[in-house]
């Protein structure tokens, strides 16, 4: 065993939705590889309500997996980084940050540069443990390139509070994006299940038999070759907005992984502008909103309340 391996705490996580075991893990534990963390599971690191468990086990919402040793010690950068944040929201509980375009959200072994991890670790506040080693505070994640507000937990109590309002759909997330093309209706909703691509592990699909993924659409401005849209997510899966878009044929400008031809290029136009919640310790109701970054498309036309008022 390696010294950090030694040194590992056994980790307790709650299953947010039903899924496989090692699926599970691996949305739960993206620092580690799948055949890593199917070693962990047939070596019996891996407990389900205190049973070992085939990684085929049907683990479901609700349910207690604790984690011992880890097979191996991921490489990854936890150093503090003094990087300046722009924080929207902060008090000793938790704080919303507005995370910029290029900046990860948390390390993964396919990602050397400074993360918002590292940034968060460099201030002088406790982080959340319950999202994992290399995700303390981490509450949900954006995808690299998009912009916009996230929730960072403090205390493993306020990071299981914040998280159960995300699965219940307490908490909303709303956000802004430029789509390719001209939009027929002004308001939609897209219900279309979403799981892993089959043919490339780097994109997700829809599929009949995918994950429940429903995204709404507003129209809010129409541009020469495409259209400004309000969107609010009522689940949460990797890269749904994109996937959803792409699917009803107006991707996200700036997309590429899902758009095609000249319509990829370019910084990705999407923005997580809108987060409500409940406070976990005051019961308040937080309304956070951001402005869309300078490198947005005619980001001077986005109405200020397009968000608030969807």
């Amino acid at each position: 065993m390696t010294e950090n391996a030694a040194q590992w705490k056994a980790m307790t996580l709650t299953v947010d939705e039903g899924d496989r075991l090692d699926r599970f893990l691996a949305r739960s534990l993206p620092e580690y590889s799948r055949t890593k963390l199917a070693d962990w599971i047939s070596a019996g690191g891996v407990r389900v309500e205190g049973v070992v468990r085939k990684a085929s086990f049907p683990v479901l919402s609700g349910m207690v997996v604790e984690i011992d040793a880890p097979p191996a010690t991921p490489i990854h950068d936890l150093e503090p980084v003094a990087i300046p944040l722009d924080i929207r929201y902060e008090d000793e509980h938790l704080l919303v940050v507005n995370k910029p375009r290029g900046m990860p959200s948390h390390p993964s072994p396919n990602i050397s540069r400074s993360t918002l991890v590292n940034a968060l670790l460099a201030r002088s506040h406790t982080l959340s443990r319950e999202g994992g080693e290399f995700r303390p505070g981490i509450v949900h994640r954006l995808d690299k390139d998009t912009t916009g507000l996230l929730m960072v937990a403090k205390t493993d109590v306020i990071h299981r509070a914040l998280a159960d309002q995300l699965r219940d759909k307490q908490a909303e997330r709303r956000y802004l994006a430029w789509l390719f093309g001209h939009l027929a209706q002004e308001r939609f909703v897209v219900d279309a299940p979403i799981a892993r691509n089959l043919q490339n592990r780097l994109q997700m699909k829809v599929y009949k038999n995918g994950k429940p993924s429903v995204t709404h659409f507003k129209r809010l401005l129409e541009g020469s070759d495409a259209t400004l849209v309000a969107i609010r997510l009522e689940t949460g899966r990797t890269h749904q907005i994109r996937v959803h878009a792409s699917w009803i044929r107006h991707p996200v400008q700036g997309d590429d992984i899902y758009a095609t031809g000249t319509w990829r290029h370019g910084a990705l136009q999407l923005h997580a502008g809108y987060l409500g919640f409940d406070h976990p310790a005051t019961g308040e109701r937080l309304i956070i909103t951001a402005e869309p970054p300078y490198d947005f498309r005619e980001h001077a036309l986005v109405p200020p309340r397009a968000l608030e008022e969807f």
